[in-house]
């Protein structure tokens, strides 16, 4: 979830070019809506979004609001939020890991097949 849609294409491009099949949708509404009817393996949550911060729409999907198949899915926070303490809020909120804008590819890689690889 990205609501930058300038970020957003160029992420996907980027995931993209490493296999990634990417989903994209601008805000956590439309993000807990989307994973009621599809099947996914990992999350990118933008922290800071319009209708619904990604911190919300994690604790609401986490909370079974976008339905019990999902609660567990991973997610990656992607945040420009770089401070002391802000890894372990979202981590607190049910994140499984963050990286930083702007997105490095690498460790987005990086970051992704730890946590899919388990």
């Amino acid at each position: 979830m990205e609501d930058d849609q300038v970020s957003a294409m160029a992420q996907q491009a980027l995931l993209g070019r490493h296999g990634a099949e990417v989903f994209h949708v601008r805000g956590g509404q439309e993000a807990q809506d989307t994973l009621r009817g599809h099947p996914f393996d990992l999350v990118i949550m933008d922290v800071q979004m319009q209708d619904m911060d990604g911190i919300e729409a994690t604790k609401r999907i986490r909370g079974g609001e976008a339905g019990e198949l999902v609660r567990d899915i991973p997610f990656i926070a992607l945040t420009a939020c770089a401070m002391a303490g802000d890894r372990e809020r979202f981590l607190d909120v049910g994140m499984n890991a963050y990286v930083a804008k702007p997105m490095d590819i690498r460790e987005m890689l990086r970051v992704a097949g730890q946590i899919l690889q388990g």
